[in-house]
């Protein structure tokens, strides 16, 4: 499936606010980003647990989007890339369906929906960074029901701030630093793969990316990753360096660690424009750097 987005529905800046939140997903890595960052904020926000509200049910997305928080948080998602293919109907589910009837909710009740996608939509044989209008055009069963949730948003004529992403990390959850760093301390060599080249991503940076765009009253489709690309191989490496550098890490290629969905080799997302709207994007290095100084567990 290829295609574009269009602009989603606007309203005057000044008429709107940005809590209380009704945060989806608080419990996750991002989610929790989302929660402590907004905390610290002091804007108010609801983060009802999954058992309260499940968003592959209309009723109980419509028990919660009532119109009593103005902005809604959407850091639900099915994120198995590989169980993806196995269960394309839970994928899609969570990533598509659910996205649609949210979507359609917030419309209705006039709040604005941040939602998040994935570099994964994009098919992984560019060269140069991908701009936000560059045609989607996914390789996996993920990419796709991610795709399918990005078109539900822009046809539901709803406000919306899009913003993909690629990479997560964070102190907490499970992640590739915290795995990679827990390997470098206890192996003394690893080998990562070396042909995939993207930009990785602290769940931290891309909350307060996030939060500063909404201040700014952006919306439609952004990208937003931490500064800097490199390949899984070089973040290893950059992983160990810090955590141990006695721990030896090695290039292989994707075809050395067959998995069951296809991963796209270049999937670089252009920054430029959240750039031009909010700032430079904080290197990885220095992110990853934060992060691994609070490593939890």
């Amino acid at each position: 499936m290829t295609g574009t987005l269009t602009k989603p529905a606007t309203a005057p800046a000044a008429s709107r606010s940005l809590g209380p939140v009704l945060l989806i997903g608080g419990s996750g890595m991002l989610g929790r980003a989302w929660r402590e960052l907004l905390e610290r904020e002091g804007i108010e926000v609801s983060a009802p647990r999954h058992a309260e509200l499940d968003i592959t049910d209309p009723a109980s997305i419509d028990r919660h989007v009532t119109g009593e928080h103005p902005t809604v948080i959407n850091c639900s998602a099915w994120t198995d890339v590989d169980g993806a293919e196995k269960n394309v109907e839970g994928a899609t589910a969570l990533n598509a369906n659910a996205v649609a009837n949210l979507a359609e909710r917030c419309g209705r009740v006039n709040a604005t929906l941040v939602h998040y996608s994935t570099d994964y939509i994009f098919n992984g044989n560019g060269t140069a960074p991908y701009p936000v209008d560059t045609p989607a055009e996914p390789i996996n069963a993920y990419g796709h029901t991610k795709w399918l949730g990005e078109v539900a948003l822009q046809k539901s004529g709803t406000r919306y701030l899009l913003i993909r992403t690629s990479w997560l990390y964070a102190p907490w959850a499970k992640n590739f630093v915290r795995t990679i760093a827990g390997a470098a301390k206890n192996k003394p060599q690893l080998k990562v793969v070396a042909d995939q080249r993207g930009r990785p991503t602290s769940s931290e940076h891309l909350a307060d990316l996030s939060l500063r765009l909404l201040k700014n009253n952006a919306t439609g489709v952004y990208h937003g990753c931490d500064g800097g690309e490199c390949t899984w191989f070089d973040f290893a490496a950059e992983i160990a360096r810090q955590v141990n550098p006695a721990c030896r890490v090695d290039p292989c290629t994707t075809a050395d660690f067959p998995r069951p969905a296809k991963r796209p080799a270049y999937s670089v997302l252009d920054i430029e424009k959240t750039e031009r709207e909010i700032g430079p994007m904080t290197d990885w290095k220095a992110n990853l750097r934060s992060v691994l100084s609070r490593l939890e567990g």
